[in-house]
């Protein structure tokens, strides 16, 4: 049974690099951005990983292609580039 949702357009601000690596993997799991992003708040939420040992894989390439150097640690420490 399918629980009915109400889904919202929202704005985020998001790193660059990162955003390129969700949008490379979201296209991989062939699902959109949004539904990725959903999928990983609610395992974070529950403590369960969001990812397989393939999908992992295919993170750590993505982050490669597009040089994601960020990692958890830094998520509170992030600055942005003055323009």
């Amino acid at each position: 049974m399918k629980n009915p949702i109400e889904r919202v357009q929202t704005g985020i601000r998001i790193e660059k690099k990162l955003l390129k690596v969700l949008k490379g993997l979201a296209e991989h799991l062939d699902i959109t951005v949004g539904d990725l992003v959903e999928g990983m708040a609610l395992h974070c939420f529950e403590n369960k990983p969001p990812f397989t040992e393939e999908t992992c894989k295919k993170i750590e390439q993505l982050k490669n292609v597009y040089e994601l150097t960020i990692e958890a640690e830094d998520s509170h420490k992030l600055t942005e580039k003055k323009s």
